[in-house]
């Protein structure tokens, strides 16, 4: 499990590492991002079709995509693609013909794929989705066949035109045969639902997607990833006042006014599923430098202001010495930054909390920093490396013992707590050196032990 969470640490490390190279542009990106509804063809370049005076098909915004296309003739299909779109996507149609006639699906759907990566491909991927991709759909892959549809599904701009190509899909996805698949599109149809605002229905899909995926062994990274993602997404929605604009996300950690009254905050929930989407996908790859920038200034805010989160990475600037801050438990440090908090009103709005729980880390480093055979403090030692009234140091003990911060046992008539265990951490180059210290003063003492014994050793052979 700890291999896990350092694993994941060390993701979220290489978005911080971005960050820090771009923090200048984190308050513009914050004020635009995700108020576009994510993924929409805006973000992509916008060529004008070529049109010919007949349209080849239908109007994708008028087609009810709960019902099957009319049955495919290959050879027209393919003589109106060719009389209604650009030059540079003919290749792609005589490909397209050429592998049906050979009934080649696997080379096909990878033709399809570039097809429906191609920018000039924009204006058509609905219509070669619903009139041609329709008519041999049960013949491939079925979890391939979801990613071209939630790709396809963007250029409608309708939303309940949307879901509907969303969920007719849905309804012909067999989920004993394809759960894997099923579980995609039930999470890609609850992140649709999320932008255009219905958090119900988002829940419900996200419970179901969740029921078949529990059960599942040596899932696909790219399920695993949809669902994540749509959860954390959910959990930051959820703490803020719905907003007329439906098909944009209001993101809670970023503008903190009077307009937005916060509901109650699921930041420990974000947090975590947020660091499992992170597991799931190539930092790198698949995430743009906004979303790096974005996602990073989410979970450090979620990681400050969870109130089961005793755990730190790394960040950037004020709020990446404040992290480090939290996680070497380092009270004086953390006064020195408080100054700074009023750029981050939602910081400034918790210090209270986050005044406990900065106590709370110094308790953990206090312990931490011990030998084990040394755990017996005083309330009158917590008290001064908490900066606590002496009269509220049982009260923090309490509360560490409570949120399974440390075990240990605690005599109020002496004033003494004996703490046993101390939750495990990811630990900063400074705190591992402390413990590489001790540790050669361990072996040290292993070592007189051994100078000590040998002679007996060799006696009693």
């Amino acid at each position: 499990m700890m291999s896990w969470w350092s694993g994941a640490f060390g993701l979220v490390l290489l978005l911080f590492k971005v960050v820090a190279k771009h923090s200048q542009t984190l308050a513009a990106t914050l004020h635009r991002h995700y108020l576009q509804a994510a993924d929409r063809r805006a973000s992509q370049p916008q060529p004008e079709p070529e049109l010919t005076e007949t349209p080849a098909m239908p109007p994708a915004q008028s087609v009810d995509y709960t019902q099957a296309p009319p049955k495919l003739v290959l050879d027209e299909f393919i003589t109106k693609a060719l009389t209604s779109t650009p030059t540079e996507l003919h290749p792609f149609f005589e490909a397209f013909r050429n592998l049906y006639t050979r009934k080649l699906w696997h080379q096909l759907t990878l033709k399809l794929y570039e097809f429906f990566d191609h920018p000039r491909s924009q204006p058509f991927r609905v219509d070669v989705f619903h009139y041609f991709v329709r008519d041999f759909e049960s013949k491939l892959n079925q979890q391939r066949l979801v990613e071209m549809a939630t790709k396809v599904s963007k250029e409608i701009d309708n939303p309940q035109t949307q879901l509907s190509f969303l969920t007719s899909l849905l309804s012909r996805i067999d989920t004993e045969k394809s759960k894997e698949a099923h579980v995609l599109l039930l999470a890609n149809i609850a992140h649709a639902k999320l932008l255009y605002g219905d958090l119900v229905g988002t829940k419900t899909d996200m419970d179901a997607a969740w029921k078949i995926l529990d059960q599942l062994d040596g899932v696909d990274n790219a399920v695993n990833a949809a669902y994540y993602r749509v959860a954390a997404d959910y959990y930051k929605v959820r703490t803020c006042r719905e907003r007329s604009d439906a098909t944009a996300l209001s993101f809670f950690f970023f503008v903190a006014d009077a307009t937005r009254q916060q509901a109650k905050a699921e930041y420990a929930p974000y947090y975590k599923h947020s660091l499992l989407y992170l597991a799931c996908v190539d930092v790198a790859s698949d995430l743009t430098r906004d979303e790096c920038l974005l996602r990073a200034h989410d979970l450090s805010i979620s990681a400050f202001l969870g109130d089961t989160i005793y755990n730190f990475g790394e960040l950037y600037d004020w709020i990446k010495k404040l992290l480090f801050t939290f996680n070497e438990g380092n009270i004086g440090k953390f006064e020195a930054l408080a100054p700074l908090f009023p750029q981050e009103p939602i910081l400034e709005q918790n210090y209270p909390f986050l005044r406990q729980k900065i106590c709370l880390m110094a308790l953990i480093e206090s312990v931490f920093k011990r030998n084990a055979n040394d755990r017996t403090l005083t309330f009158q030692s917590i008290a001064e490396e908490t900066r606590l009234p002496l009269d509220e140091v049982e009260h923090l003990i309490m509360k560490a013992l409570s949120l399974k911060l440390i075990r240990g046992s605690m005599d109020q008539v002496d004033q003494k707590a004996h703490i046993t265990w101390v939750q495990p951490r990811v630990l900063s180059r400074g705190q591992i050196g402390e413990l590489a210290t001790r540790l050669g003063a361990w072996m040290e003492k292993l070592g007189d032990v051994e100078k000590r014994i040998a002679p007996e050793v060799s006696v009693s052979a």
